[in-house]
C-alpha cells in the first residue's frame, strides 16, 4: 500500500464558514510571507556565528523541541534518552534514526495539537517530505532530511534567510561574553539581526544554593565589589550596558510570583548581608527578590530595556527527571498567578514613565480578561504578552485575542513571540499566529465590526509593527 501523502491544506485554522473564510483568505495572504519578527527565543547565537552543517534531523528538529518530548515522555511512553535528551548530548547515527522512527511511530498522540501543525510544516515547507510519518515511512523521511542537511541552503545562516527573518533574539546569562554576537555584528558577510536578551533570573534569587556564585561571578565580570546592596544594583547596571552596547533591545525575568513589592533601604540591606553570608530564609529571599525585580524596573527606566515578565511556573516538576536529564527538557508545570496587587508598586512608580515598557506573559489564561488586559488598558507602559509556552496552540490564541482585545484593543498587545529552541518550527510557529489572527479579524469584519480596511491594517500591525513599536525593535 502506498505511504498517506504528507499535504497541509492551505486553508487550515480558517474559518469553517465559507464567507468568513474567503474574508480571512484575503487577510491572510496579506502577511503570509511577511519577515518574521522574533523578539523572545532560544536558538544559540554561535549557530548562526559558526554557521556549520547541523549535524543530524534529530538534533535538529526533535531533541530541542520540549513540546514533542512530552507527548512521546506521556502519550506514548517513549524515554527522553531515546530521543537524545538532553540537548547536546552527541548521537550516533542509528541512535539518531532510532529516535526519529519514536517520532513517526508515535506519530497518532500528536494529533490535534500545535507540534502536529508544526511538524507538517517543517516536513513540508522547508524540507519537502510528501509523505505522512509513521513507522514505514520513518526512514524514508529521515534520510529525505539527513540529505537536505548536507546541502549549503541548509545551513544555519540559509536559513535564517530563507525563513525571512528580519530579527531574531536570544536568550543569555548575565555573565556571557557574549562572544557569539559580536562576532556576528563583526562579520561583513553576516546582514542579519541577532540581539541578546539579559536573562537574570538566578542572579535575583538570593535564597538559591547558587546564587552567591553567581553574585562573585557578576562581581568579577563588572570589576564591583559587592559587599551591599547598592553594589549589587550597580554591577547589574553595568552589565545591562554592556548588553545594551552589544545590540539587546530587552530583560527576561521568570519566576514563582510577580510581586515587585519594595522593602525600606535598610531592610533590603539587612537581607541583602544575610545572602551574602548564606543565611537568608526562604521565604526573606522571595521578599529580597521581589524588591530587586522592582529595581529592575527602574533600571529599565534608566536604560531603555524592554522587561519581559513570566511568572508562575513550577520549574522541573518531576525530580526524578530533572534528577537524570537536567532541565528544560518538558518538565515544567505552569500554575495560577496574580498579577493586580503584584505589579502595583513597580506600575505605581513606573507604569506611565516615559519609555518604560514592560511586557507580562502568563500560561494562567484566566488572568487575561480578568487582569493583564484592564491593567495595559490604563497603564501606558504595560503591554499583554501573546500566549506563550502552553498555550501557543490555535484555540488558546483564538481565546487571548476574544479575552484581552476588548478591554485593551489591539495596540496594547506584543504581538506572537515563539520562544523556542526549535530552530526549524520558527516559520511554522509565526504561521499558526498569522492564521488565528486572520481568522479573528475575519469573524470581526463579516459581523461588521470592523471594515475591511481597517482589518487589512490590522493584520498587518499584528505581524510587524507591534512587536517592533512594543520590543524597540
Amino acid at each position: 500500500m502506498s505511504p498517506t501523502p504528507l499535504a497541509p491544506h492551505a486553508d487550515r485554522l480558517l474559518p469553517a464558514d465559507p464567507g468568513t473564510r474567503d474574508i480571512a483568505r484575503e487577510l491572510y495572504r496579506t502577511v503570509a510571507d511577511a519577515p518574521i519578527v522574533s523578539p523572545h527565543g532560544h536558538v544559540p547565537a554561535e549557530w548562526l556565528a559558526d554557521d556549520e552543517p547541523f549535524s543530524d534531523p534529530t538534533s535538529l528538529l526533535l531533541t530541542p523541541d520540549h513540546y514533542t518530548n512530552r507527548m512521546l515522555h506521556a502519550a506514548g511512553g517513549v524515554d527522553l534518552a531515546d530521543l537524545g535528551v538532553p540537548v547536546g548530548t552527541e548521537l550516533s547515527e542509528e541512535q539518531s534514526r532510532g529516535a526519529f522512527r519514536k517520532l513517526c511511530e508515535n506519530w497518532k498522540v500528536l494529533r490535534g495539537t500545535p507540534v502536529q501543525f508544526w511538524f507538517e510544516s517543517e516536513f513540508h515547507d522547508v524540507f519537502d517530505v510528501k509523505v505522512r510519518p509513521s513507522a514505514e515511512t520513518a526512514d524514508q523521511i529521515y534520510d529525505q532530511i539527513a540529505g537536505c542537511l548536507t546541502r549549503d541552503e541548509y545551513r544555519p545562516r540559509a536559513l535564517y534567510k530563507r525563513f525571512n527573518i528580519e530579527a531574531m533574539a536570544t536568550t543569555d546569562d548575565p555573565c556571557s561574553p557574549l562572544d557569539a554576537h559580536q562576532r556576528l555584528a563583526a562579520d561583513p558577510t553576516w546582514d542579519g539581526r541577532v540581539v541578546p536578551t539579559f536573562r537574570p533570573d538566578h542572579y535575583l534569587e538570593p535564597a538559591r544554593p547558587t546564587w552567591r556564585t553567581l553574585t562573585q561571578n557578576l562581581a568579577a565580570v563588572t570589576d564591583v565589589e559587592i559587599d551591599g546592596y547598592a553594589a549589587h544594583v550597580e554591577a547589574m547596571r553595568v552589565r545591562r550596558q554592556f548588553f545594551k552596547d552589544n545590540g539587546a533591545v530587552s530583560t527576561d525575568h521568570s519566576h514563582a510570583d510577580a510581586g515587585t513589592q519594595r522593602l525600606s533601604d535598610a531592610e533590603a540591606e539587612r537581607l541583602f548581608r544575610e545572602a551574602l553570608a548564606g543565611t537568608i530564609t526562604p521565604p526573606d529571599g522571595d521578599a529580597l527578590r521581589r524588591h530587586m525585580i522592582n529595581d529592575q524596573a527602574r533600571l529599565a527606566v534608566d536604560d531603555g530595556l524592554v522587561m519581559t515578565l513570566h511568572p508562575a511556573v513550577h520549574r522541573n516538576h518531576d525530580s526524578a527527571t530533572f534528577e537524570r536529564f537536567g532541565a528544560d527538557v518538558g518538565g515544567d508545570v505552569p500554575h495560577a498567578v496574580e498579577f493586580t496587587r503584584a505589579l502595583q508598586p513597580m506600575l505605581d512608580a513606573y507604569g506611565n514613565a516615559e519609555g518604560f515598557h514592560l511586557v507580562v506573559f502568563t500560561m494562567d489564561e484566566t488572568a487575561f480578561s480578568r487582569e493583564l488586559a484592564p491593567l495595559a488598558g490604563w497603564y501606558r507602559g504595560l503591554f499583554v504578552g501573546a500566549p506563550w509556552w502552553f498555550i501557543d496552540e490555535a484555540d488558546a490564541i483564538m481565546r487571548f485575542r476574544r479575552s484581552v482585545t476588548g478591554y485593551a484593543g489591539f495596540a496594547k498587545t506584543s504581538g506572537f513571540i515563539d520562544d523556542t529552541r526549535a530552530f526549524c518550527s520558527i516559520p511554522a510557529r509565526h504561521d499558526v499566529s498569522r492564521r488565528v489572527d486572520s481568522a479573528f479579524l475575519a469573524s470581526l469584519v463579516a459581523e461588521h465590526r470592523l471594515a475591511m480596511d481597517e482589518a487589512l491594517e490590522t493584520i498587518v500591525d499584528l505581524t510587524s509593527t507591534q512587536p517592533k513599536k512594543v520590543f524597540k525593535l
